[in-house]
């Protein structure tokens, strides 16, 4: 996989002001006012998605989906079954030509578009209801430059695809938990992780990015090209634009000493007391994950998940030892192993078709009422599916100044996930009632907002004060780069004349 990008972006060299280009495609019905002059009032257009799918026809054949088309199902299929976007077209792009060509008829037609790359958000913003769906699950490439350490994605790349590419060159990108998750997702709103300690955020190892902007026009994001943009991609999501290709920033890891230890749910109490003193002073190299699951009878039990990736892999054993002395252990598997293996311990833990809702806080500490909280939901779980994580936000993910990209919360911290899951016909409402009766009794003892890839569409007020001081010039960016309000994604932000 380790090949040339075959849908590298040349970008459009500049001709004419942005408000000419802008009339010139066809995107505005009135007239645009640039930057530092203000933002045009665009009258609202009536979507005229019967042209759009004309046009689309043509350009794409029968890789433009309409419902009741064969391949329409499959392409709004989404591993939460609970989602139920129903979008008017379907868009499935081979590369970034034909996804500058969709946006710009999206824009001509007035038509609200959204973006499938992952297609793992849990609220199903990848399917915009009665909206066109950009499909870009077809730009998979990956291109690793050992030599200068960096690694090049195609906009729908999965995690263990990445990890796969960059595996013979023991070289890593820091990922979420789960491999089958897109990379573009995970990284544009943050990118907690198992290496979030030694390397940061996903969003922290992002070089730069090629993206179309939603009146079709094609830009690179970095730090010497629209560094504006570049600051926003970084922890504000995919609203400024649709993301065709990134490039990272790779890490040498030959391997990681890592694997899960399990405890029954009496010992939840005591182990989740010393888990919190111990990854207070955890260095770098260990980031741990805690939580509960499922356990083989049904009764959740609580687990704990460190990752270990220092340089020396032996200086890690005495830290086992002391999340081994938490408890009884029930299943004790630590061992040395390449990262990407130790991801596949979370295969198979989400299930395709099942239904899901999240609910999210920031905790500062596991105070003893966080502890009472936690195990009080364990033990009250409605459904054998359902899980609690607690993910650990420390070391060089903290170093990086608040104001240097979007992402907001830059202090020690952890990232609680209430994860209800139900099997498809079960009544939904004990389920969501658990869920959000949980992150109820954590809000008292959490910070401000949440993180944006997991606060829910309705939650904008909880997104706001995600961003804190980076909030306006969020918005800000959001008005420069999508000033019609087209494109629609994680985290679901206010219309523009929403009161902040």
């Amino acid at each position: 996989m380790a090949v040339v990008m075959a849908t590298a972006l040349a970008r459009l060299p500049v001709l004419r002001s942005r408000p000419a280009r802008a009339a010139a495609a066809g995107a505005y019905p009135v007239s645009w006012v640039g930057p530092g002059r203000g933002v045009a009032m665009i009258s609202a257009a009536t979507p005229d998605a019967a042209s759009a799918a004309a046009r689309l026809r043509a350009l794409l054949g029968d890789r433009l989906h309409e419902p009741g088309d064969p391949g329409y199902a499959t392409t709004t299929r989404l591993w939460n079954g609970a989602v139920a976007g129903t979008p008017v077209l379907v868009a499935q792009c081979r590369d970034a030509d034909e996804v500058a060509e969709v946006v710009r008829v999206a824009a001509r037609c007035h038509l609200p578009f959204s973006v499938r790359s992952g297609g793992h958000d849990w609220a199903g913003r990848a399917l915009r209801d009665g909206g066109l769906v950009l499909d870009l699950t077809g730009l998979r490439a990956v291109q690793v430059d050992p030599g200068a350490a960096t690694v090049t994605i195609g906009g729908g790349t999965t995690a263990a695809e990445l990890l796969a590419a960059a595996r013979p060159y023991d070289l890593v990108v820091p990922t979420g938990v789960v491999d089958a998750v897109g990379m573009a997702g995970l990284t544009l709103a943050g990118g907690y992780g198992p290496l979030c300690g030694r390397f940061g955020l996903s969003l922290d190892s992002l070089l730069g990015t090629e993206v179309v902007l939603a009146d079709g026009r094609r830009v690179t994001a970095d730090p010497r090209h629209d560094a504006e943009l570049y600051w926003a991609l970084r922890g504000g999501g995919g609203n400024l634009g649709v993301v065709t290709e990134l490039r990272f920033r790779a890490h040498r890891l030959p391997g990681v000493l890592a694997g899960m230890i399990m405890f029954a749910l009496s010992e939840a109490p005591a182990v989740l007391r010393g888990y919190g003193a111990l990854v207070a002073e955890a260095p770098d190299e260990l980031t741990v994950m805690a939580g509960f699951l499922p356990g083989p009878a049904g009764e959740p039990v609580i687990f704990v998940c460190p990752f270990y990736s220092g340089p020396d892999l032996a200086a890690g054993a005495p830290w086992m030892d002391r999340l081994r002395a938490l408890g009884t252990p029930l299943v004790d598997q630590i061992g040395l192993m390449p990262y990407a293996d130790a991801l596949r311990m979370f295969d198979g833990g989400m299930v395709d078709g099942n239904h899901y809702l999240l609910r999210t806080r920031w905790l500062p500490a596991l105070t003893d009422g966080v502890v009472d909280t936690l195990v009080d939901a364990a033990r009250q779980v409605t459904s054998p599916f359902s899980a609690l994580a607690v993910h650990h936000f420390h070391g060089a993910a903290t170093r990086v100044r608040p104001a240097d990209t979007a992402f907001g919360l830059r202090a020690d911290h952890l990232m609680t996930e209430v994860i209800a899951v139900w099997a498809p016909g079960d009544q939904a409402g004990p389920h969501r009632e658990w869920a959000e009766r949980t992150s109820a009794a954590l809000a008292p003892h959490a910070l401000p907002g949440g993180y944006p890839n997991l606060l829910a569409p309705e939650e904008t007020d909880r997104v706001r004060l995600a961003y804190g001081a980076n909030w306006a010039r969020l918005r800000h960016a959001k008005r420069r780069y999508d000033p019609r309000d087209l494109l629609h994604a994680v985290p679901t932000l206010p219309p523009p004349g929403h009161p902040e």
